[in-house]
């Protein structure tokens, strides 16, 4: 069992402090408010909006439908990371049933909660960038985003085709992943959800795919007047688009040549505690964009996401100085790029690095 070491421990402390006193003194809660609201109405109706206009009828040419569809996946994008992501944090609402409602809206993305949450909040946040751990850096042998991981000749060239690849996260999510991580899961005996047992979680799993399928495919074979080849075409550039999306966000933060991979001693202990480790393999990009970092939920902001991932993400640019503050006086990094597309450029240079011996 990996341990976290108690070095540095006192930076936490002092930044928990300096962070409560933030919202204390301002009188304000952590958790999303009316702006969380607003948000994920309109990333809802960006990504509902055009299926329902297609299947009404309102739009009947082939470059139209397309086009919806292609809309459809910057929603689908968008409620990903700025309603489901909070909600299944914990962070969307200071209601528990506010954010399981909120936190199911995976079920709409095609994925699986369950899943989500153990793989996310658990590996991820737990073990950020850890050989082993973290899922997020262990895809397909055809990718190699760890330096821990064997080296393939084939990886020499992972700069240039790893986007494609990515733009298969959620397709890929609604055929395979969630099944088989349910069944890694389940052999490894992780409780994914309180009490409930694991047939009633498969056959929630079944359902939801099926509905997803019927809601998402079938119905717009069913009614959209175009051939049943576009159709099946706009709901792959859907996926398409939004996997590249969600793949180009979240990869920048970690993978890139600021980051480290830190690994257990022979004792299994990391050398920093949990909160300085998320400094070390975490990377923030655009803070200055406003409106870049209100459509992606906030997450160019990832240093402050890990190490408060129960705060909404609407107070990230706040509390983002306290951070960097407290970094500062304990003389750890903070990692920042410029822009998205520097942050985009650094992961492409790490992806060659990691391509080569």
């Amino acid at each position: 069992m990996i341990r976290y070491s108690k070095n540095k421990i006192d930076f936490l402390t002092e930044l928990r402090t300096s962070v409560n006193d933030y919202f204390k003194d301002n009188n304000i809660e952590p958790y999303g408010n009316k702006r969380i609201i607003v948000k994920t109405v309109f990333m809802g109706i960006v990504y509902l909006a055009p299926l329902v206009l297609m299947i009404a009828g309102v739009f009947t040419s082939v470059w139209a439908v397309l086009a919806c569809w292609l809309v459809m996946g910057l929603g689908k994008s968008g409620v990903g990371m700025a309603t489901m992501h909070d909600a299944n944090h914990g962070s969307f609402s200071k209601q528990k049933r506010v954010n399981k409602l909120f936190g199911n809206s995976m079920y709409l993305l095609g994925g699986f909660p369950p899943n989500w949450r153990y793989q996310h909040n658990t590996l991820h946040h737990g073990y950020t960038n850890v050989e082993g751990h973290d899922e997020d850096i262990a895809p397909p042998e055809v990718l190699r985003l760890s330096p821990h991981r064997p080296l393939k000749k084939i990886h020499r060239y992972q700069h240039l085709y790893a986007w494609i690849l990515y733009s298969l996260m959620t397709i890929s999510w609604i055929i395979s992943k969630d099944f088989s991580r349910f069944k890694k899961y389940k052999n490894n005996g992780v409780r994914l959800s309180g009490k409930r047992t694991y047939r009633s979680l498969m056959t929630e799993l079944i359902i939801s795919k099926i509905a997803y399928y019927a809601i998402f495919l079938v119905v717009p074979l069913l009614t959209i007047p175009v051939a049943w080849y576009w159709i099946v075409a706009g709901f792959l550039l859907m996926h398409f688009t939004a996997g590249l999306v969600l793949a180009s966000i979240f990869q920048t933060a970690h993978v890139v040549p600021t980051s480290e991979y830190p690994m257990p001693d022979e004792n299994g202990e990391l050398n920093n505690n949990w909160a300085a480790h998320q400094l070390y393999t975490t990377c923030n990009f655009a803070p200055k964009s406003r409106i870049f970092s209100w459509l992606i939920g906030g997450l160019n902001y990832q240093v402050e996401h890990h190490l408060f991932p129960n705060i909404s993400h609407i107070h990230y640019p706040k509390i983002s100085a306290i951070v960097q503050k407290k970094a500062k006086e304990f003389e750890l990094p903070y990692h920042e790029t410029r822009t998205f597309l520097g942050a985009v450029w650094q992961h492409a240079r790490m992806l060659k690095m990691l391509g080569r011996a």
